[in-house]
């Protein structure tokens, strides 16, 4: 894993960094970060603190108890200059959030408080999130200082859309997601950084499928893709090259993963087929549907041609997961997923753990609540041969590393942390 440096500065968006160091531990990453005075009005640094396990600082001549280390290493011997030893240590500076007046800083080169004195003396990857008022993102001086950043090597993303921090206000400059923030800083980390899960290629499917009726209506299900896409990002943060096979995703996707989109199960058969003899881990968590019409029509079909009553033959769809079970070969790990509802959905994983010869499943009850399709959070257990592992309620991309913890531990890896998910037994 890696050393972020997260520098705040003072925008109203400040308390989404605490989102951001959340996430980025839960990945396994060592977090350090400095705020400037002002960032202080929005978020104090004691929230900061309590998150990394680390010292905040804010000023330049402050006294720094770690000196300069993050939670990873053991301090130095001597007390270096904050912004120095601090920036050498980090694989990589995030500015979140990146106002318009500590932009123009870090564009003119300027040092005037501790986050742009040590901007200034950074050699690791620079990533900027700007947040302001959409008539700031705007004006041709922010433009022209971001233009300078990126031609500098700066990363500096897109802010988000939307309702702004003024009553009334709408437009450009929101700051983006964390997800978006840690991916983009994730896909800058030098390949040194590493993780538990290097030089492995995992094949993740998500989202869900739908089969046509005519040419407007299908056969669907209520799967956004949330949990596949936070365990391909799970993945990726852990050193791995990842492929996404997405039916019918829209969510933002990571630079470090690649994605393959499809709409039919028959084509996320295909391409999970085409794919899967090179993969080292396969994590079906798709919603794949069981029944697809018979014969779609090539047209609309009418109202007043079909009557008061429509009956469509179904056919069953091939079972991917057990034809690619059927063809696996030594050192693959296999993760089916069971969206279940009441009672029996352990016995019902644990069926399906043996009839479809995988090596855990990942099981959840879709109708309690805060669980399931298109939320922010899940409670899973991931059925093995060995025992269940439950992960509590937590955010997906928290359930996401556990799930991995639990798929490295059966591959036989030294890392087994859950990174933010207690796994119990």
């Amino acid at each position: 894993m890696a050393r972020i440096l997260l520098g705040v500065s003072a925008g109203i968006a400040a308390y989404k960094a605490l989102e951001l160091v959340r996430l980025a531990t839960a990945a396994g990453h060592a977090v350090r970060v400095v705020q400037t005075p002002d960032s202080q009005r929005f978020v104090g640094a004691a929230s900061f603190a309590a998150l990394t396990g680390a010292p905040v600082l804010t000023d330049e001549f402050e006294r720094d108890p770690a000196r300069g280390a993050f939670p990873d290493q053991a301090p130095p011997e001597h007390d270096p200059l904050s912004h120095l030893e601090l920036v050498r240590n980090a694989d990589a500076f995030v500015i979140a959030p990146a106002t318009a007046n500590t932009i123009a800083k870090l564009a003119h080169g300027l040092a005037d408080n501790l986050l742009t004195s040590a901007a200034l003396a950074a050699r690791c990857p620079l990533v900027v999130a700007p947040a302001m008022n959409d008539a700031m993102w705007a004006h041709p001086a922010t433009v022209a200082n971001v233009a300078t950043l990126r031609e500098r090597g700066a990363t500096v993303l897109e802010p988000g859309v939307g309702r702004l921090a003024s009553k009334g206000e709408a437009g450009a400059g929101r700051l983006p997601e964390p997800p978006e923030i840690l991916a983009a800083v994730e896909a800058v980390l030098p390949a040194a950084a590493g993780g538990p899960m290097d030089g492995l290629d995992v094949l993740v499917t998500a989202g869900g499928t739908r089969e046509p009726i005519d040419a407007v209506r299908y056969v669907g299900n209520r799967s956004s893709g949330r949990m596949g896409f936070a365990l391909a990002e799970a993945a990726a943060a852990r050193g791995a090259r990842v492929t996404v096979v997405a039916a019918n995703v829209a969510l933002p996707r990571s630079p470090r993963v690649e994605v393959v989109d499809v709409e039919t199960a028959a084509q996320m058969q295909a391409a999970c087929e085409a794919r899967f003899d090179a993969c080292d881990v396969l994590l079906m968590a798709a919603a794949v549907a069981d029944f697809r019409p018979s014969a779609a029509a090539d047209h609309k079909l009418k109202k007043d041609q079909v009557g008061d009553a429509l009956a469509i033959a179904m056919e069953r769809t091939p079972d991917i997961l057990a034809g690619l079970a059927a063809r696996r070969r030594d050192g693959q790990t296999l993760v089916g997923f069971a969206a279940e509802t009441g009672e029996g959905a352990l016995e019902y994983g644990r069926g399906k753990l043996e009839r479809k010869g995988l090596d855990a499943v990942v099981v959840n009850d879709v109708a309690a609540p805060n669980t399931g399709f298109d939320v922010q959070t899940n409670e899973v257990t991931v059925v093995t041969a060995s025992g269940d592992h439950h992960l509590p309620l937590a955010t997906k991309d928290e359930i996401a590393h556990g799930i991995l913890a639990v798929v490295m531990d059966l591959r036989g890896a030294k890392d087994s942390r859950s990174n933010g998910v207690q796994v119990s037994e």
